[in-house]
């Protein structure tokens, strides 16, 4: 709903001025239609000319709200505006109220009525006028009058001071007038206020601005956009000006300002430096297109507060704008706040005692250590990866048919458990099958790349979706690995970004090479022929689970471990039995340029290679070949992307908030040495995540506390000086697995098949497919989201209403929202409710036995901290109130109770009923689902 009602803002807005006419031909005619009547004598108003004033006052008033929407041309910045738009109302406002008198001079003619009738028309009319005046000020300039008259008279322009109406001659922030740089002061300026009509193919007039090439070439006149050198003498310069005002640019929408156009002069005066020939080792003149290289961290003056490289490169920033970090956040927050970020779980409350009276040096780091070396640090990241790789449990499209790729989920999981350096983990992924000699482990890690979409449904061309799969892969490992939009280049040459359409095609002609997914064999029968071994049955599925428990029983006993191996290898054999993995093919194929993106129109021949402007791979590329580039030192962009997506799950966002979209169009780094510190840091210590997590979270900078300040919320309300910690809302399954938690119910089972907890009936309703969802039962039930059955065309409605993906893309970034529906699901949903009361009748045997006691120890549970007074005193009239209703209502009680499957011997049915809704307040605070 927000989204539907800011697109009809902008909509309004774009409507005003074809909207406002309406009102002015109104107030016009009624004036008009009096002026005769005087000159005829008439000493009463006409009826159709307060009629005319009454529809022009009304639709005036909406006009001018249209027009106060931030649409297309509104910038606010500029002083004429809000003459205009207060000119605009008054105007309708008068004329309502010379409507009014006009109703009075009518019924009780007389001339002092009249008289002050049309007075207010002339008013109003006159109003119009100037607010028509300002409103064209912001279009043509202050001097558009004057323009309009030189230009009909064929004279010369007065002067180019005027900037096209906009006097706002501020610098933008950072600039050097004697030394401009283009990729942070000239590209946004070009890219804001040009490219949209500029750039790419389809430039209008021929001319376009995205290369410094083509302005030099010019357009369609065969005239250069600018004349390096000499600013005075470039077109660019006189149009944007507004000099020529038969040529003013952008012709809609808002001017350049006097500090844009300055440096856009001085840039031009200077040489108009643009990008170099990247391949002869000069730098790129954009920042994300040039290998990272360790910047010294800078000196500060607050070194007491210093505990990592990471502080100083924050510090100094915060220092340079006068601001000082926040302290470090209390020892239960910290540790409930590495605990969720690390292991994806709340701590147990002997976990947080023990921190908090641990006084000894180290004990923080000591936490963060027994943390990443947890299994449950794993599942915790693993879920990050799955959102990349559009990991799901079904094929896609219409049909969406069940397929088994859990195994590859669980690689992930124990990839991460044994911290595989990254650099490895993306050779395994993608292109593990090409290894001499594979092991069953990096087959099953080509996994990625199977999770594509298959298009189950009879009559459709095997052609055309194999090279959709294609697409996807190419899309999906640019977008993962190197945090670009290649995929924008699949039709024409990419309008921001320096990738062309050659080099789409030459990264899709890597993934040429491999079997395809699917063969159709008729209407209804799939058969898969890249690499998928076997559908398990639920005997293969009830024999995993035996031998997890066999394994469960052996680890951790030194007299067992022979056989603990050969648990493991038969294990290992299974999953392998069960996984969809990628195959070369053994015959080459001839890969092409695809005209206007259609595989039916194949054009010029294309090799396997990359984007040009990253770098270069043989003509015979493979995937091998590719994953070999992609973690080279010399790439610019893995590295930082990948500590980039660390960053923004530890932060809420990261350095770059753009995680998908490092190019030109992207969000620039708030700290840019920052992030080329992490990048290389990364890199030094041999591509480990859990010492890259390490060293970020035993940082100062993570350590803060979040609280939030009047002065920082007013200079920096997004945190984006890292003055404060991170706060931010847990994931869809993080909030489900901290309330499992909480009550003590989530189970600790790792790996095995998907699982199917409750879900509301009638959600996964199938066209052609007769599959139902079946509730899970006993420990199933209870285990991590990660492990919920993923259903591309409906998928799990707790998650989906927290915003979690379909899967049917590559996820980078999940939005978050607030709606009611959230709300509605932490109260109502059945596991919601039934870990409330779960953790009522845990509160009931462990709390202790006073109200007080028991209240303080599940508001614990949930949030880690004790609670204040007044929070006890608010819950305890909270559990009287319901101690009341339960008593009085004993069939209601009874019916709360039956809801919750935890065991309840021994405890007083009213009582347990009162506390589930105590419980269930509990789960639902804002700071249970927040990591703070």
């Amino acid at each position: 709903m927000p989204d539907l009602l800011d697109r009809l803002w902008v909509f309004a807005g774009k409507m005003h001025p074809m909207v406002v006419h309406f009102p002015i031909a109104l107030i016009l005619v009624a004036l008009a239609i009096e002026v005769l009547r005087l000159r005829r004598g008439k000493n009463d108003p006409a009826a159709a000319g307060v009629l005319c004033l009454s529809i022009g006052a009304a639709t005036g008033v909406a006009a001018a709200a249209m027009g106060w929407s931030l649409a297309e041309g509104s910038t606010p910045e500029v002083w004429p505006l809000g003459l205009h738009r207060w000119l605009g109302i008054a105007a309708a406002s008068v004329a309502f109220i010379g409507a009014v008198l006009g109703a009075v001079a009518a019924r009780k003619p007389g001339p002092r009525m009249l008289g002050w009738y049309r007075l207010v028309l002339v008013c109003g009319v006159g109003l119009v006028a100037l607010a028509a005046h300002f409103g064209g000020a912001m279009v043509y300039g202050n001097d558009y009058v004057s323009g309009a008259v030189r230009s009909l008279l064929g004279m010369a322009p007065a002067s180019d001071s005027g900037t096209a109406g906009r006097v706002d001659d501020t610098l933008p922030e950072g600039v050097n007038l004697n030394a401009v740089d283009f990729s942070r002061d000239v590209f946004p300026i070009l890219s804001a206020n040009c490219f949209k009509c500029h750039a790419g193919d389809t430039a209008k007039s021929g001319l376009r601005l995205d290369t410094r090439e083509a302005i030099l070439k010019g357009g369609e006149s065969g005239k250069p956009a600018m004349v390096v050198g000499k600013s005075a003498d470039s077109r660019l310069i006189k149009f944007v000006s507004g000099s020529d005002p038969q040529m003013i640019m952008p012709p809609r929408g808002s001017r350049l300002t006097a500090g844009q156009i300055t440096v856009l002069k001085a840039w031009i005066d200077q040489g108009a430096p643009w990008h170099k020939d990247v391949s002869s080792g000069d730098r790129h003149w954009h920042w994300a297109y040039n290998p990272p290289e360790m910047p010294q961290p800078p000196k500060v003056k607050g070194t007491t507060w210093v505990k990592t490289p990471i502080d100083r490169f924050v510090l100094a920033k915060l220092e340079a704008k006068g601001l000082k970090p926040s302290g470090e956040a209390e020892r239960e927050t910290l540790i409930r706040r590495a605990s969720l970020d690390i292991i994806g779980l709340p701590p147990t409350l002997e976990e947080v005692d023990a921190f908090v009276k641990d006084r000894e040096p180290g004990a923080y780091e000591r936490v963060i250590d027994r943390l990443l070396a947890s299994p449950r640090y794993g599942e915790r990241w693993a879920r990050v990866w799955l959102d990349l790789a559009r990991y799901a449990d079904s094929q896609g499209y219409e049909k969406d048919g069940s397929r088994v790729m859990w195994a590859y989920r669980d690689w992930v999981i124990d990839a991460y458990n044994r911290d595989e350096p990254f650099d490895r983990f993306t050779i395994d992924q993608i292109a593990g099958d090409l290894l001499p000699e594979p092991t069953l482990d990096q087959l099953v890690a080509t996994g990625f790349h199977r999770n594509t979409q298959i298009n189950e449904e009879g009559g459709v061309d095997p052609e055309e979706f194999r090279v959709e799969a294609m697409i996807d892969r190419a899309n999906t490992t640019s977008s993962v690995w190197l945090g670009s939009t290649v995929g924008c280049a699949q039709c024409h040459d990419h309008k921001y970004d320096p990738f062309k359409q050659k080099d789409f095609y030459s990264l899709l002609a890597i993934f040429n090479q491999d079997e395809p997914d699917v063969a159709i064999v008729n209407s209804s029968e799939v058969r898969a022929a890249g690499g998928m071994v076997g559908v398990p049955t639920r005997e293969k599925w009830a024999e995993f689970d035996r031998l997890a428990g066999e394994r469960k029983k052996l680890v951790g006993k030194p007299d067992q471990a022979a056989e603990l191996a050969k648990v493991d290898e038969s294990l290992k054999q299974l999953t392998a039995a069960q996984a969809l993995v990628m195959k070369h093919t053994t015959e080459p194929r001839v890969s092409h340029l695809f005209i206007r993106g259609s595989f039916r129109n194949p054009g010029e021949e294309v090799k396997p290679g990359v984007p040009t402007v990253l770098g270069k791979v043989p003509d015979n590329a493979d995937r091998l070949t590719l994953a070999k580039w992609l973690i080279d030192p010399k790439n610019p962009l893995t590295a930082r992307v990948q500590v980039n997506r660390l960053w923004a799950q530890l932060f809420g966002k990261g350095l770059v908030e753009t995680e998908e979209d490092f190019g030109t169009q992207g969000e620039r780094p708030t700290h840019p040495e920052l992030l080329d510190w992490l990048a290389t840091e990364f890199m030094k210590q041999s591509w480990s995540q859990k010492k890259m997590l390490r060293t970020i979270v035993l940082s100062a900078t993570y350590r803060q506390t979040s609280r939030v300040t009047p002065g920082l919320l007013e200079v920096d309300p997004a945190n984006k000086l890292l003055a404060r910690g991170p706060r931010h809302r847990l994931d869809a399954e993080g909030i489900r697995d901290n309330a499992l938690a909480a009550a003590g119910m989530l189970s600790p089972k790792l790996f095995g098949p998907s699982v199917f907890p409750p879900q509301p009936s009638g959600v996964w309703t199938q066209i052609y497919s007769g599959e139902q969802w079946k509730e899970s039962t006993g420990e199933d039930r209870f285990r991590r989201g990660l492990y919920t059955f993923a259903r591309r065309t409906s998928p799990y409605p707790t998650f989906t209403g927290f915003d979690a993906p379909s899967r049917e893309v590559s996820c980078t970034r999940r939005p978050r929202t607030n709606t009611p529906l959230q709300a509605l699901t932490t109260l109502n949903d059945p596991q919601f409710f039934e870990a409330a009361g779960a953790l009522a009748a845990r509160t009931l045997r462990e709390g202790g036995t006073t109200p007080e006691g028991r209240l303080a120890y599940a508001f614990r549970r949930c949030v880690a901290r004790a609670p204040t007074k007044g929070e006890t005193d608010r819950l305890s009239k909270l559990l009287t109130d319901q101690l009341a209703d339960s008593r009085a209502d004993t069939a209601g009680s009874a019916a709360i109770v039956a809801s919750c499957p935890s065991p309840r011997d021994g405890l007083d049915e009213p009582e347990l009923a009162a506390w589930t809704l105590v419980c269930n307040v509990l789960l639902n605070l804002d700071e249970t689902v927040t990591k703070e």
